[in-house]
């Protein structure tokens, strides 16, 4: 396997599914089509994305089933009061485990594996709908999670047992929003409980592209040891358009078309630099 280019891309709700898929569409228009790369590794929101693009369909499809209703993925939208003060929730525990990574997530995967949500079954049918293609293809294609009972982080690939359809679900498990995710018999909650973007796990690629939807404090940290393996790395990140895009509730349908608008937008401002990295 050639460890050349790695495609990263983080979490950030619908919104941020929408504006990553957005911002690959913006670099296409502009001559840079990173959608070949040889890692595709994403978290979250960016589990769907990679999923999206190792399907094989064209950026223009990927990007109509974001912005056509007839074929937009049939999404559950919890309400304001259901995302309300999670980041203050998960602020307090990261506070709180300073320095033990396994036991911040399993505080957040307590707290996940306690609270009311929507059926599992329930969840996975929403996934379905937003995979163009359900089995894992054949390339490099990672997404992560993390067991919800003992902390411990885990990366999926075609190679580990798991349906696409399962991985991507537990993927993007929302803690405390959404349903953890059955798989080996253990219960697995968001990729992002980790980190929200977890960029270090392209470690060995001689070039990554990060896409972060959210802020992610480790991301500084974890370029930095991409750059000191010996990694050419750029990170796009939202701009202030984008960050307005999104709203207050990330999670909301209403997001998916200004924000694919907006990372459209912003991705030809930042093709330049892109095409460095990724381009021969």
């Amino acid at each position: 396997m050639t460890t050349e280019r790695a495609l990263v891309i983080g979490g950030g709700g619908v919104a941020g599914i929408s504006w990553a898929t957005g911002v690959v569409a913006g670099l296409a228009d502009a001559g840079v089509d990173v959608t070949g790369a040889d890692l595709l590794l994403g978290t979250s929101a960016g589990s769907n994305v990679a999923a999206q693009l190792g399907s094989g369909l064209p950026i223009a499809e990927l990007v109509r089933r974001q912005v056509d209703p007839e074929v937009q993925s049939r999404e559950i939208v919890p309400s304001m009061d259901k995302i309300a003060g999670l980041w203050e929730v998960f602020t307090a525990i990261l506070e709180e485990t300073q320095g033990d990574p396994e036991a911040r997530q399993r505080r957040v995967g307590a707290l996940a594996l306690s609270a009311e949500t929507v059926a599992e079954a329930d969840r996975l049918a929403v996934i379905e709908t937003r995979l163009p293609v359900h089995e894992w293809p054949e390339r490099d294609l990672r997404v992560t999670t993390v067991n919800a009972e003992t902390g411990e982080s885990r990366v999926l690939d075609r190679n580990s047992g798991i349906s696409l359809v399962n991985a991507v679900a537990a993927s993007s498990a929302v803690p405390m929003v959404w349903p953890c995710v059955t798989l080996d018999g253990a219960r697995y909650t968001d990729g992002g409980v980790r980190t929200s973007v977890n960029a270090d796990l392209a470690a060995g690629y001689a070039r990554v592209l990060v896409i972060a939807p959210m802020p992610d404090e480790n991301l500084e940290t974890q370029v930095a040891g991409l750059v000191a393996g010996g990694a050419r790395v750029e990170v796009i990140v939202p701009d202030e358009a984008s960050v307005a895009a999104f709203g207050a509730n990330p999670l909301d349908t209403a997001t998916r078309v200004p924000s694919l608008e907006a990372g459209r937008a912003q991705a030809k401002a930042d093709a330049a630099r892109v095409a460095a990295l990724w381009k021969d």
